[in-house]
C-alpha cells in the first residue's frame, strides 16, 4: 500500500490540528508573568523581614524551587505547564521541574540507579554546557585581562 505526498499530507493535517498560537502566547505571557509577580513578592516580603540584598538575592529563587519542585511532585505543576507552556519553562521553574520530573519517572528503579541517575537526564546538558563556557569565558577574560 502506497500513498502520495498529497495524501499524506492531508493525513497528517486531519490528525494534527492546528493549535491557537495566539491563545498560548497570552497564556504563557499572563502564567510567566504571574510567576515573575509571585518572585516579586516574594522579594518585597524578604525586604520588610529585613534581610538584606544579597539574602533576597538567595531566598527568593530558593523559595521558588522549592515550591515548583512540591508542586512538580505532587502533579499540580505539570497541569499548569501543559496550560502556560513557555510561561512555566522560562522562569527558573522550569529548571526545577526538569529536574524533579525524570527523578519521579524514573523512582521505580530504585534511589540510585532510578532517582539518582535520572534526575539530571534533562537539566544535566544545559549545566555541563553552561558551567562549562563560564568557566572557558572566564579564562578568556583573565587571559586578555579583559575585566
Amino acid at each position: 500500500m502506497s500513498i502520495s505526498k498529497d495524501e499524506y499530507s492531508k493525513m497528517a493535517d486531519k490528525a494534527s490540528p492546528n493549535s491557537p498560537i495566539l491563545l498560548n502566547c497570552v497564556k504563557a505571557f499572563l502564567i510567566g508573568g504571574l510567576i515573575c509577580t509571585f518572585g516579586q513578592l516574594l522579594n518585597l516580603i524578604f525586604q520588610k523581614a529585613g534581610l538584606g540584598e544579597n539574602e533576597i538575592k538567595i531566598a527568593t529563587p530558593c523559595i521558588i524551587i522549592i515550591i515548583t519542585a512540591i508542586l512538580t511532585g505532587i502533579g499540580i505543576f505539570d497541569k499548569i505547564a501543559r496550560h502556560a507552556g513557555a510561561g512555566t519553562i522560562v522562569p527558573i521553574t522550569g529548571f526545577a521541574n526538569s529536574v524533579v520530573s525524570p527523578a519521579l519517572e524514573f523512582k521505580h528503579e530504585g534511589m540510585v540507579l532510578g532517582t539518582a541517575a535520572q534526575m539530571f537526564s534533562i537539566a544535566g546538558p544545559v549545566l555541563v554546557y553552561g558551567i562549562g563556557s563560564s568557566v572557558l569565558y572566564g579564562i578568556i577574560i583573565y587571559i586578555f585581562k579583559l575585566y
